[in-house]
């Protein structure tokens, strides 16, 4: 016991029938650990390889179970990365870059991430960085222009969005607003 209160889920041994397994057939503690790693979330063929590594599954065991997933159309790493660009985009606000980063360490395959982010245009994606900068604008109200500009294109920024399109929605913004936009460096 390590002193500590453990809820079900919280420990690799916790699922009931990983227990319930005998520790001799590996393949089925594999396929047992996936599903139940399925059931929650959406993971991609990587995160569930992590997961029976983690857990001591051979590694060949692994590779059988995690191809029959593929085949079966439980593991669907294409799926998952096109679901995750439109869910953080829509719900973060994140920009190519920056959904790109996140797919690459899920484990997603450069070709896949390159189809999904390819889904957002950048018509879509500018008119996220333009609600972003009008949802933040106010808060920057009373500060300098240079701050400003600062704040809500490092906002831009830390999403993923490139630099030159960060400044020119802010900018924009801030133009809208009636601010004196001439003469701001071209970097921030």
């Amino acid at each position: 016991m390590t002193g500590r209160t453990e809820w079900p889920g919280d420990s690799p041994d916790s699922s009931r029938a990983e227990k319930e397994l005998s520790p001799q057939d590996p393949a089925e503690r594999a396929r047992a650990i996936c599903l139940r790693l399925l059931t929650g979330t959406p993971r991609t063929r990587k995160q569930l390889a992590d997961a029976l590594r983690k857990r001591e599954i051979p590694d060949e065991v692994a590779e059988e179970v995690l191809s029959r997933f593929e085949d079966v159309g439980l593991i669907d790493d294409a799926a998952f990365a096109g679901a995750w660009v439109e869910s953080r985009h829509h719900g973060r606000g994140l920009a190519r870059r920056a959904l790109a980063r996140e797919l690459r360490t899920k484990g997603v395959e450069s070709t896949l991430i390159q189809e999904a982010v390819e889904q957002l245009d950048s018509e879509r994606e500018e008119a996220t960085a333009r609600e972003l900068v009008a949802r933040k604008l106010r808060a920057t109200r009373g500060l300098e222009r240079d701050r400003r500009l600062r704040r809500l294109a490092g906002m831009l920024a830390r999403k993923g969005y490139p630099e030159g399109m960060a400044l020119r929605v802010v900018r924009q913004a801030l133009e809208a607003e009636g601010e004196d936009t001439g003469g701001l460096d071209e970097s921030f």
